[in-house]
């Protein structure tokens, strides 16, 4: 995304309120827009459904199969994603440009085929439900999927409005749909989702293909044995099942959930809260892009450069420090833009909830989110930068540590009671960004020293 921040700090440059304002708006939305967009999205769809005096069965059926394709969706594209981005990262390096649309397309048909046979296996051993049912879940499931790996493309580019436009159309368009759809229940609320969801997936791709020459059709280069870094497809899935795992847990604990349709659970007393709470990360992630993925790219570039051309050994020194400092800059923005953001909620939280016109008893478990929220937000900040620094073990470790505390603490959680539900979720975001910035500091100090000694095992960046 540091494309984009470059852009965006045009606005600070300003030196305005409103060019402030306009740089971490736009930030803000495009970081954190799939996420917010999703959840605003499925929310609203089933509170105007509930207006409209449409089934509440249905509703829950609808939100909830949204929602497990969203998780399994992004979970099944981790194989993949992190390994993609690295191979299109070192294809820009080399300026061979003309392989880019090939291997793009060659990763679609990889991840339509593949997503497309396990959503129907799912469909015929899992689910006996209605053939329209099944067709829009696998349909939905395929055309999500797709879209994770063009979301790495579009964040790499400059034409951050046209993006944001395209999120915000084809979010528009499900919403839209599925409310004129909704007599049809949850086959119309299903193709509501599934025809915005394409018109995103088609308005991405008209972004990206003029971007890059069509010399073949499909190529699956960066399947070769050699453009793989076996740590990648790890860090992929450790992660997004990291950020998961406590809600599948929650969704398939007697104790805390309901069957809702097919083999798909619920959690009415966790899905609310975490989600609301999800709403928060916007100021946290605008700091991140502007921050890590701009002024800490830029100093990156500048020390590596510095290396590469045989600088003398004071100015890498000196170039060292400066990306040093853009990294604790950075990361205590994000402290302090998220704090504050988490303090404010804080205070707004039974108002909220009594706009919702939701219990009282969510208010705890919300607060616990929200703090759970903000260490997630600094945790992948500092995970961004082990990935510049070529740090995969340490990635792979920190990644590990969040699938492995959130699945321990969040089941210990519901053993001990209702009191404690949450503290799994927050204590594992906690834990592992603490984690990552002592696995941070550890590769910052002396960097040069290690720059120079390291045996280098990828390529260029």
């Amino acid at each position: 995304m540091a494309g984009i921040g470059f852009e965006l700090r045009k606005y600070l440059d300003e030196d305005s309120f409103s060019g402030t304002a306009k740089a971490y708006g736009f930030a803000g939305l495009i970081s954190a827009g799939p996420w917010v967009l999703s959840i605003l999205g499925v929310m609203l769809i089933g509170i105007v459904a509930i207006s409209q005096k449409v089934g509440g069965q249905e509703v829950e059926q609808f939100t909830t199969s949204v929602t497990w394709i969203m998780g399994t969706s992004l979970i099944l594209s981790g194989l993949l994603q992190l390994v993609f981005t690295r191979y299109i990262a070192d294809r820009l390096f080399e300026g061979r440009d003309h392989l880019i649309n090939p291997n793009l397309f060659g990763a679609l048909l990889l991840t339509t085929v593949i997503s497309g046979g396990l959503a129907m296996a799912a469909m015929v051993t899992l689910f006996d439900e209605s053939f329209n049912y099944e067709a829009l879940m696998v349909a939905n499931f395929v055309t999500l999927s797709n879209i994770w790996i063009l979301v790495i493309f579009v964040a790499g580019l400059k034409k951050f409005k046209v993006i944001l436009y395209s999120f915000f159309f084809g979010y528009a368009t499900t919403v839209l749909l599925s409310i004129i759809l909704i007599p049809y229940g949850i086959s119309g609320l299903l193709s509501g989702m599934l025809a915005g969801h394409g018109l995103l997936f088609f308005l991405m791709l008209a972004v990206i293909i003029p971007e890059y020459p069509i010399t073949q059709t499909v190529r699956f280069d960066f399947l070769k044995r050699r453009e793989i870094f076996p740590a990648l497809i790890f860090i992929g899935v450790f992660y997004n099942l990291g950020i998961w795992i406590d809600k599948f847990i929650f969704w398939t604990y007697p104790g805390t959930s309901e069957a809702v349709i097919g083999p798909l659970r619920a959690s009415l007393i966790y899905d609310l809260p975490i989600f609301l709470a999800y709403l928060s990360i916007i100021p946290g992630m605008a700091v991140f892009l502007l921050r890590i993925e701009t002024d800490f790219a830029e100093a990156y570039d500048g020390f590596f450069n510095a290396v590469r051309s045989n600088a003398s050994l004071q100015e890498i020194e000196t170039l060292g420090n400066e990306m040093i400092l853009a990294v604790r800059e950075g990361i205590f923005q994000i402290i302090k833009v998220q704090g504050i953001t988490v303090l404010i909620l804080y205070m707004l939280g039974p108002k909220i909830v009594s706009w919702l016109g939701i219990s009282d008893k969510f208010i705890h478990l919300y607060y616990i989110d929200l703090v759970g929220v903000a260490a997630q937000v600094l945790m992948l900040a500092v995970l961004n930068v082990l990935f510049y620094l070529d740090r995969l073990k340490d990635a792979f470790w920190l990644t590990l540590t969040l699938l492995i505390t959130n699945s321990c603490f969040t089941w210990i959680t519901l053993e001990l009671g209702p009191m404690y539900y949450g503290y799994g979720f927050g204590l594992s975001m906690t834990l592992t960004a603490f984690v990552g910035i002592y696995l941070l500091s550890s590769e910052l100090e002396n960097i040069e020293f290690r720059t120079f000694m390291r045996p280098r095992e990828a390529t260029a960046h």
